[in-house]
């Protein structure tokens, strides 16, 4: 598998990019900029954080991953060799520092729910796209999916025989089925303002929606309950499990982490077969719905009923389909979520002429209505590219803005897409409309909004707020700045670094990739089309080079390219998928004169070489879902990749 297996085409036309095209450069060179001082001012100089001396409870590794996992993640698109650096280095430094906390042992979470690790480690994942060679990111990948495999003697999460997972609280410890007061302690205050799990917590109003952790003896009685209730067994937050597999899967071919993924996703489906058609979110240890719960099907741990209802239904399926079909090419693995998608929208009704659909069960049946979301749709029509996944998106009503870009503080948005920076992936909806023709000038207007948020995630950072010294004298009263939290809190304190973060660019990912963002709680970065410098033999666009793809079908797509440097030559390699997984059928290469020619590419790669100043709009026909996905590169193949290390005990 090398650079010249594949097709060569030069690119010799000269070109007049348009604005998007310098937009793109502008944003990789601030963030170059951005990313060594975001590190620098948040961590000493070995990298560890400047942060509290003790952190007790199982919370806490997921914030800091996610505030500096973006640096992977630029990196594979373009950002510099520095970055991936720092990207490293804090890896390193967190996976330490909160070893030392008490959250992680073995360089995993010692136990948590699959929420928390699918937000932490997409910085795991991140690094498959950036140096697939690195012999310790694929012992890690092995070793972590082995706590999910029910191969780990240590952490058995997973019952092979049962295809279930043991509880919804699993990590390197293995499952953790009885929780302590100290588990949930820094997150009490932050909890108070969530409905309660439960409809019979003491001294709690369930109809007022909010539930007092603070007071010790709702405290002592959510504890006792969780644990009669919630704590053994399974649920489908557990199914963003199947990411940590697939990315094994990924490095090594290992069929076994496939057989496992494809087996509990089948295993929910008969689930919600037995239920009726609905996902029950609780499963107990003998596989029975309901075991531990009076039978019910609902009011599971990151369920139907708390704290947030279809959205923690929703992802986790829709993140688990999406990989199924990525390892299979298997679409009928999308009816998970369709179905689940179609029972809340058959479940709609008219309130003052809007269309709304319930998004939690009670007790006492469907409720929390609320406007219907096309965004996990969106995710699965830009996996299967079906007209029922497009027509189910374009039979919901218009009722918020479909247009509109959202940036931080600034405008409004996606509801529900999270407090201020926290899971920056918020213009789905808009990118959307772009690849449909409907925001000819959205390349250029979401690309403005990305450099409007670094610019005010800059100004952020280098207050008297934004230092991090300064954290526990907090007084929104007197800070120089707006903060989206309270840093008083300690629930909210540990999101802190997401808050200052200038390292964001969703709308450069989505026209690089030909996709939304992956989904932030877990979910593989998908896309259709990635980039490689044929002449630093590394991921990400080549210097000077911008591209974006701009039409997207079930075997169409469009990208355009640019090389933007007047004197010099670049050379541009195309990937078919984000790991491959597709093949360039052809290709048809027009330039801005009008000239046209058409080649056969017939491989997942497709090598330009873009003559200084050279342009051009290539229209491609590709299969999708035709080779094993993989994190091999043109440069780096696994036949020549050293083998893990096989331990003593092993």
């Amino acid at each position: 598998m090398t650079s010249s297996s594949h097709p060569r085409i030069p690119i010799t036309t000269p070109s007049t990019p348009g604005e998007w095209a310098h937009l793109e450069r502008e944003i990789i060179d601030k963030l170059n900029a951005a990313a060594p001082e975001f590190v620098a001012r948040y961590t000493r100089s070995d990298g560890s954080l400047i942060w509290r001396d003790v952190w007790p409870s199982m919370d806490g590794s997921d914030d800091p991953y996610e505030a500096f996992m973006n640096l992977a993640l630029f990196y594979s698109i373009g950002g510099s060799e520095e970055v991936y650096q720092l990207a490293r280095k804090m890896w390193d430094a967190i996976t330490l520092q909160w070893t030392e906390y008490g959250q992680i042992y073995r360089e995993f979470d010692g136990y948590y729910d699959w929420m928390h690790h699918g937000e932490g480690y997409l910085y795991h994942y991140f690094f498959g796209l950036t140096k697939p060679e690195s012999l310790i990111d694929r012992q890690r990948a092995a070793r972590f999916a082995s706590f999910y495999t029910g191969a780990d003697k240590e952490a058995k999460n997973y019952d092979p025989v049962k295809k279930q997972m043991l509880s919804p609280l699993t990590g390197s410890k293995g499952p953790r089925q009885v929780v302590t007061h100290e588990d949930w302690e820094t997150h009490r205050t932050v909890l108070d303002d969530y409905l309660a799990p439960y409809e019979d917590i003491v001294k709690t109003d369930f109809s007022s929606m909010l539930c007092h952790w603070s007071d010790p003896e709702v405290y002592d009685d959510l504890i006792k309950k969780m644990n009669e209730r919630m704590n053994r067994g399974d649920v489908p937050l557990n199914l963003n499990s199947t990411s940590l597999l697939t990315h094994a899967y990924m490095y090594s071919h290992d069929e076994s982490m496939k057989d496992t993924a494809l087996d509990y996703i089948k295993a929910w489906m008969d689930r919600r077969d037995k239920n009726g058609g609905i996902m029950p979110d609780n499963i107990g240890t003998s596989g029975e719905i309901g075991e531990f719960n009076d039978g019910k099907w609902w009011g599971g741990y990151y369920g139907w009923r708390w704290p947030h209802g279809f959205m923690t239904i929703m992802e986790p399926i829709t993140n688990a389909a999406m990989n199924a079909v990525l390892m299979t090419g298997d679409y009928s693995y999308l009816d998970l979520p369709r179905s689940q998608f179609d029972l809340i929208w058959s479940l709609r009704k008219e309130e003052n002429g809007i269309t709304k659909v319930p998004h939690r069960h009670f007790d006492a049946g469907w409720a929390d209505y609320r406007l219907p979301s096309a965004r996990h749709m969106i995710y699965i029509w830009t996996t299967s590219m079906a007209h029922e996944d497009l027509d189910r998106i374009m039979a919901l009503p218009r009722d918020n803005n479909w247009d509109a870009i959202y940036v931080p503080g600034v405008s409004g948005g996606e509801k529900g897409t999270g407090r201020d920076t926290k899971h920056y992936i918020a213009n789905t909806l808009p990118w959307f409309q772009f690849v449909h023709g409907h925001l000819p000038n959205y390349p250029v207007e979401i690309l403005q909004a990305n450099l409007e948020l670094i610019a005010i995630q800059l100004h952020k950072m280098r207050s008297n707020t934004g230092n991090p010294r300064n954290w526990d004298t907090y007084d929104p009263a007197t800070a120089d700045v707006v903060v989206g939290l309270d840093l008083r809190v300690p629930g909210y304190n540990i999101h802190a670094w997401q808050e200052f973060n200038p390292v964001y660019f969703e709308g450069l990912a989505q026209l690089l990739f030909g996709a939304p963002m992956h989904i932030s709680h877990g979910g593989l970065q998908h896309g259709k089309v990635r980039y490689f410098d044929g002449q630093k033999s590394r991921p990400g666009l080549p210097d000077d080079v911008a591209a974006m793809v701009d039409q997207v079908s079930a075997d169409a797509l469009r990208v355009v390219v640019a090389n933007l440097n007047t004197s010099q030559s670049r050379v541009l390699t195309l990937q078919a998928g984000s790991f491959g997984e597709n093949r360039f059928d052809t290709v048809t290469i027009t330039g801005d004169d009008g000239t046209s020619s058409t080649h056969d590419v017939k491989s997942q790669w497709l090598t330009l070489d873009l003559a200084a100043g050279s342009g051009a709009t290539l229209n491609f026909t590709y299969s999708r879902y035709v080779n094993k996905p993989t994190y091999e590169t043109p440069y780096s193949s696994r036949s020549d990749w050293d083998p893990i290390i096989t331990g003593r005990n092993q």
